[in-house]
């Protein structure tokens, strides 16, 4: 295995998936390719790389289906390419399992930026073997498995993530766009809606009321706050 990780890149533009694959290969990643939806699945199954680049228009089979059928087995991070940065693809995207998106045309560095992000914390959490308790909220990093109130808690990648940056600092607000430089590697644009879709998924999922949310509350104009209150 490469020094910086192993990466399967799933597209089937081959101009764009060879420069991909040239470029983080001189970065120290080990990559392969695979341009045929239909055949990704099994080729990422069987490579277990340390992060997926997955393209969403793929003949045979779409990105979205390709994530979804993959959480059962993949624990890995999922970055998925979106041709448009439609905000549509984004939601779809992570609703699918995929930890983060990137929209097309493809910057290099921006992309290995993402990238990075994605597996200091997946490592931070699995090499560290952490346990975080917050009231009734316990997460195990080494497994990344969270529970709340004796109730274990289905998380993606993506949500996981989130909550285990809030749980690291309950009771204190924590800004929109540290949480942006944390997780996605960029600042906070003043319109991207991904970090608030995935506290509303992870609010749902801890049965926190949306209008009057006790466990995950929102401090306008500034960010979130993981209080810590009891169910």
């Amino acid at each position: 295995m490469g020094p910086a990780g192993k990466i399967v890149v799933v597209e089937d533009d081959a101009r764009l998936a060879d420069l991909v694959r040239r470029f983080l290969t001189r970065e120290g990643f080990e990559v392969s390719v695979e341009s045929r939806g239909d055949a990704a699945v099994a080729h990422i199954l069987r490579v277990a790389p340390d992060l997926v680049v997955l393209d969403i228009m793929l003949p045979g089979q779409d990105g979205l289906t390709i994530c979804r059928r993959l959480r059962p087995d993949y624990r890995g991070p999922v970055l998925m390419l979106t041709a448009r940065g439609d905000e549509l693809d984004e939601i779809d995207g992570l609703d699918s399992g995929a930890d983060d998106y990137m929209a097309k045309p493809v910057r290099p560095q921006l992309l290995l930026a993402r990238i990075r992000t994605l597996l200091r914390r997946t490592r931070m959490h699995r090499e560290g073997g952490q346990r975080i308790a917050v009231a009734a909220l316990v997460m195990d990093g080494a497994h990344r498995a969270a529970e709340y109130a004796g109730r274990e808690i289905e998380l993606t990648g993506a949500e996981f993530d989130l909550l285990w940056f809030l749980a690291e600092r309950p009771g204190q607000v924590v800004h929109r766009n540290t949480l942006y430089l944390a997780l996605r590697g960029i600042e906070y644009d003043g319109v991207d809606r991904s970090i608030d879709l995935r506290i509303s998924k992870i609010r749902k999922k801890l049965r926190d009321d949306p209008k009057q949310p006790r466990i995950i509350k929102s401090v306008r104009g500034i960010g979130y706050i993981l209080t810590g209150e009891a169910p």
